[in-house]
């Protein structure tokens, strides 16, 4: 087995052996899988130490997987071995059924956590993130109100071919009475994405503004423009303290209008650690007051966590703003040693709790994303 980027070892030709044993020494986090029970009916295999075990093994086995250049290989593989992560914390025990409620969206943001401090780039970090979250969604995508929609939602993150490949390990590591269900339905499901020509790229839309519209309206046909009656740019920074954003800041946007979040706490005599609603009404006049008359304007915080970006961008978007956030990713190291370097130091335990919660965003968020690389 071989490295890749700092990625976990992957077996290699011409054997393409896996040494679980070793695997599961080498990260407490596949150690914390053991005991960790499944539902007897769809995993009869036993725990789920024994499930992500199979499924690498079968991921191994698959020609689709071995055909694939290394990296792709290599990043399938650690989604392989970090697809369940979350089971130790999610999984619960009702009656004679176990069940594992979110572990997927969960699995995801521990696995962002864990390749993070593995030094993995981002590029191949969060496309390992992507396919945790979504490995599920291959097998019952077709059984949606919906089914297209699903496919051009996941292809924005995730490489549909590779989710296939993935799924049909996940699959084939398990004994249940349905996986021939399971092996049809992801066949149905790359039909639907090969239907949407999205299967091995996202789906493409007329316009970015378009691509914004309907993912906040059901029922757009994804094919028609939108009309894009937007003013003003309003950018929204993301990224954990320390990463470097008002460096990014002073760089790329000299001149504009800046809502700080720091500079308010400051201004307002509030720390960081006391109830922030003064702080965060104060921003959202100031916000309104550059949207009302259509000026660019930048809003700096670490904005970490989907729902946070989704309530700012639900006020941008309501007086038309053109939306894009830049997301700054710093190493791990890099990150904790320029937080020692600021004039405000945030506590490495709060930088923690923040990484918990950590979700990078993604393009049906916003008119733009970008990610910039420190």
């Amino acid at each position: 087995m071989e490295r890749h980027q700092n990625l976990p070892p992957c077996p290699v030709g011409p054997h393409w052996n896996v040494d679980w044993e070793a695997l599961s020494a080498a990260y407490p986090w596949i150690e914390a899988l053991k005991d960790v029970p499944q539902d007897p009916i769809y995993h009869a295999e036993g725990d789920a130490w024994t499930h992500v075990g199979m499924v690498c093994k079968a991921m191994a086995a698959l020609p689709a997987w071995r055909a694939r250049p290394e990296e792709e290989r290599a990043v399938l593989f650690a989604a392989a071995l970090l697809h369940d992560v979350a089971k130790p914390y999610t999984t619960v025990i009702e009656g004679d059924r176990v069940r594992s409620p979110h572990h997927a969206s969960k699995g995801a943001i521990i696995a962002r956590e864990v390749l993070w401090r593995m030094g993995v780039p981002m590029r191949l970090r969060e496309q390992v993130a992507a396919l945790v979250r979504n490995h599920m969604k291959p097998f019952w995508v077709i059984e949606q109100d919906d089914p297209a929609r699903s496919a051009i939602r996941i292809s924005q993150t995730t490489r549909c071919d590779h989710l296939a490949i993935l799924a049909t390990a996940d699959a084939k590591g398990r004994i249940c009475p349905d996986e021939a269900r399971l092996h049809e339905n992801i066949a149905l499901f790359v039909a639907v994405c090969e239907e949407q020509d999205c299967l091995k790229s996202p789906r493409a839309f007329p316009s970015d503004h378009t691509r914004f519209v309907y993912f906040r309206q059901q029922g757009r046909n994804p094919d028609i423009e939108a009309y894009d009656d937007t003013r003003g740019e309003a950018v929204l920074m993301s990224g954990l303290p320390g990463a470097g954003k008002d460096t990014w800041v002073r760089t790329h946007c000299e001149g504009w209008p800046v809502i700080s979040l720091d500079a308010l706490r400051q201004k307002l005599g509030v720390k960081p650690t006391q109830t922030q609603g003064a702080v965060i009404s104060a921003a959202r006049e100031q916000a309104r007051e550059h949207l009302r008359v259509g000026q660019r304007f930048v809003w700096n915080a670490t904005n970490i966590s989907r729902s946070l970006r989704s309530r700012l961008i639900d006020i941008f978007s309501g007086y038309n703003a053109q939306i894009r956030i830049v997301h700054i990713d710093t190493p791990a190291a890099t990150l904790y040693r320029q937080n020692k370097q600021r004039e405000a130091i945030v506590p490495p335990h709060v930088i923690d709790g923040m990484v918990r919660k950590w979700e990078v965003p993604d393009l049906t968020e916003a008119h733009r994303v970008q990610w910039v690389a420190n």
